[in-house]
């Protein structure tokens, strides 16, 4: 995930230390939540950041300054906070069709699949290395060998090979600590803040809670939404991207194969402590990263996003509402602005309409399935 975060800081123009910031905080605060959820609720709650809403903030550079983005994730973080306190953030997001939210997820973030592709083509051993390690990992198919750990190392030791690696001084150094300018519109809003929510809250609190929830868990959803979007708040202070309860981390620390339910939480503290680590890190990291070949860090941060990519093709054309989620997937793949605004709000906006125009009764039967 860290490759994919040094991706998209370089596409924003971020120096250093504010990629080194970024890090630092979204990791920080991430294992700081998870503590004290699993501690007080003795419950497995693990809390990251936002992976698809990273990978969207991506999409939106030279659309927006990342002053405007900071100032667009801090919104976000306390709307979430005030959604959980109200206790209708879950009724809001049962009202809006997943399938077209995700179908303009899906068309937003195919640029870094495209990329990927390109820096494979242009630079076959490293890049594709990278990707023949990755698919190496599917073939094995092994919770034990993770794919991207396969892409790692066999980029990695292609990079080496071939002495690809750039000159440049490792900063052993704790990470900087960098308070973001923020500006604040209301174009930013609507194209950063409420997608944000909406890949935080659908993607992660709904998803990820729900799941402790067929566990048996009596879980605090209010509570966890408060602390989730008072956590991402804190993160866009130093120019983090939002918080998200971890799904993939909750399918694993959440489940049977974790152990008895009562003991489960020790698991989520253990993985806290290793991201501790990891944030404390973010200099280091940021600046190894850093000297590695664009075409290495490119098809990480392409095959980092294809389980992505592959869960949102799968939940937009995988059920009802099918041609709108494909109209909100044409247009969010298509770049551009309108009276200040990006494409992404427009496609959900166009998806939606086209569903209530031809897809009435599909439209109507999701709503009285979620209710």
């Amino acid at each position: 995930m860290v490759p994919l975060q040094i991706a998209v800081s370089e596409q924003l123009g971020l120096s250093a230390a504010q990629s080194s910031s970024w890090i630092f905080i979204v990791w920080f605060t991430a294992a700081a939540s998870s503590i004290v959820l699993s501690l007080y609720y003795r419950q497995p709650i693990p809390i990251t950041w936002t992976i698809p809403g990273l990978i969207y903030l991506g999409t939106l550079a030279g659309q927006f300054t990342f002053s405007e983005l900071v100032g667009a994730n801090l919104m976000a973080g306390f709307l979430i906070a005030v959604l959980g306190l109200a206790g209708i953030g879950g009724r809001i997001m049962e009202w809006l069709p997943l399938p077209i939210v995700m179908g303009m997820f899906a068309g937003s973030i195919l640029g870094y699949v495209t990329r990927m592709v390109r820096a494979t083509v242009d630079q076959v051993f490293v890049a594709g290395s990278a990707v023949a390690g990755y698919l190496l990992g599917r073939v094995i198919s092994s919770p034990r060998v993770p794919p991207m750990g396969l892409a790692l190392i066999c980029g990695g030791a292609a990079v080496l090979m071939g002495e690809r690696v750039i000159s440049g001084r490792i900063m052993w150094s704790l990470p900087s600590l960098a308070v973001a300018e923020m500006e604040f519109s209301f174009a930013a809003f609507v194209a950063v803040s409420l997608p944000m929510v909406v890949l935080s809250m659908v993607l992660g609190n709904v998803q990820g809670l729900g799941f402790l929830l067929a566990q048996g868990y009596r879980v605090p959803v209010k509570p966890v939404t408060v602390l989730v979007g008072l956590g991402s708040a804190l993160n866009a202070v130093l120019g983090g991207c939002p918080a998200i309860v971890g799904r993939t981390a909750v399918a694993i620390l959440g489940a049977p194969d974790a152990g008895p339910p009562a003991g489960r939480y020790l698991g989520t503290l253990f993985a806290a402590v290793l991201t501790f680590t990891l944030a404390l890190a973010a200099s280091p990291v940021t600046s190894f990263l850093a000297v590695l070949p664009k075409e290495y860090v490119l098809a990480l941060a392409g095959l980092a996003i294809l389980s992505s990519l592959q869960e949102a093709f799968e939940k937009a054309f995988g059920g009802q509402l099918r041609f709108g989620a494909l109209v909100a997937f044409a247009v969010a793949a298509t770049p551009f602005s309108f009276v200040g605004i990006t494409s992404a709000f427009w496609a959900v906006l166009t998806g939606f309409g086209v569903s209530l125009l031809v897809e009435r009764s599909q439209v109507r039967a999701y709503w009285q399935g979620k209710g």
